[in-house]
């Protein structure tokens, strides 16, 4: 998993091992039409760890990252990626396709009392939908807030990684994560957190900004 401003100014990029090749790639959803800017310096991230390889392949696809608005029509409901079940942050998809399958065939089994009367767009939103959202939506809330504040430039995302080397942010993300909800915390840890995070903000934004006006003094001084 790779992070920066030159392979994503609001995602990650990636290089995930397969059976006999790898997949190197990027996403993003504010600049699509530099996407190939963004894959170039992926590419040239990387390139010791993929020097004398070759594109086999190349791909590109949608990622429905929100719940959309409607997800029931009718008779008719959305489930996985079609529902826009991927997490923001992790862009995490194949659990969620699954778990919303599942969660929506029961639905219908139970609604329709085991296939012997017709359901209802009532009875899906009630048994379905109702259901899903009061389970996984404030995770979905969770992730797009974080996304927000901390994949949007360099210095936000040095104060996540700052943030991230505290032990209580560690355990709180592995279970989230682990469970697919937002886990239970002490009130006190929360609030260190959130000041702790504050914090961690303000100051690799000062220190960006600093970086920044040191390379723009080195850059005018070497007449770049």
């Amino acid at each position: 998993m790779y992070i920066g401003n030159d392979v994503s100014p609001d995602f990650y990029a990636w290089v995930f091992p397969k059976c006999d090749h790898v997949a190197v790639g990027t996403g993003t959803i504010c600049s699509k039409q530099s996407i190939k800017l963004y894959q170039k310096g992926i590419r040239e991230r990387v390139e010791p760890k993929i020097r004398g390889g070759k594109v086999i392949k190349v791909e590109a696809h949608p990622i429905p990252e929100h719940p959309r608005p409607i997800r029931i029509r009718g008779r008719v409901a959305l489930i996985g990626d079609a529902a826009g079940y991927v997490t923001k942050c992790s862009g995490e998809g194949i659990y969620f396709a699954a778990k919303s399958g599942r969660m929506c065939g029961e639905a219908i089994v139970k609604a329709s009392e085991g296939g012997w009367r017709m359901i209802s767009e009532g009875d899906l939103r009630r048994e379905y939908l109702k259901e899903w959202d009061g389970k996984y939506l404030a995770t979905y809330r969770v992730l797009d807030l974080l996304q927000s504040v901390f994949y949007g430039n360099n210095a936000a995302r040095e104060a996540l990684v700052e943030v991230c080397d505290e032990e209580y942010v560690q355990r709180m993300t592995f279970e989230s994560y682990l469970y697919k909800r937002l886990a239970d915390g002490d009130r006190w840890e929360d609030a260190k957190m959130f000041f702790n995070t504050v914090g961690s903000l303000i100051r690799c934004n000062i220190v960006g900004k600093n970086m920044q006006a040191l390379n723009l003094n080195l850059n005018l001084r070497r007449g770049v």
